[in-house]
């Protein structure tokens, strides 16, 4: 929050952002062509290169990137700051945020051999769909911004 003062930007201006960034990924990843996958099939590719590519759509670009960091700040800025009444709401966050974290975990972990189970088409339909989950994220973190700034205006 402090960034955010230094810069003069206001939360709504963040979620706008924000959700343009996420909304752009999730629509590059939706529109993606298949037949780029197919050309890089014919290339030398190396063992970064197929790891990469067999856990990214698992992901949700969510955990890593300017989507993560928009979200972060977002919900971190609507914190309230006493301590006091709110150990139960802190010690729920915490809880819940590792939860979270080993759910990453297990997923990141696991994630070339759920891609080698469900296959080519299987991953396509896990890109797609987490894509498309994905511009539907972005799309409610920019309307809450958008709310927020045409609220600023009638007042």
């Amino acid at each position: 929050m402090h960034i955010l003062s230094f810069f003069e930007i206001s939360l709504p201006v963040v979620q706008v952002g924000g959700g343009l960034i996420v909304v752009s990924t999730g629509w590059a990843m939706l529109t993606r062509s298949d037949q780029v996958d197919r050309g890089q099939s014919h290339q030398a590719v190396t063992q970064d290169d197929i790891l990469r590519n067999a856990f990214y759509p698992l992901t949700l670009p969510l955990t890593v990137g300017p989507g993560s960091i928009s979200i972060a700040i977002t919900l971190g800025a609507n914190e309230p700051r006493h301590l006091g009444a709110n150990l139960v709401a802190l010690l729920s966050a915490a809880i819940g945020a590792a939860l979270i974290a080993v759910t990453i975990y297990i997923c990141y972990g696991y994630s070339a051999r759920l891609a080698a189970a469900v296959g080519p088409s299987g991953m396509d339909v896990i890109l797609r769909l987490s894509s498309f989950l994905l511009v539907c994220i972005g799309v409610q973190i920019l309307w809450n911004g958008v709310s927020a700034l045409v609220k600023t205006l009638h007042g």
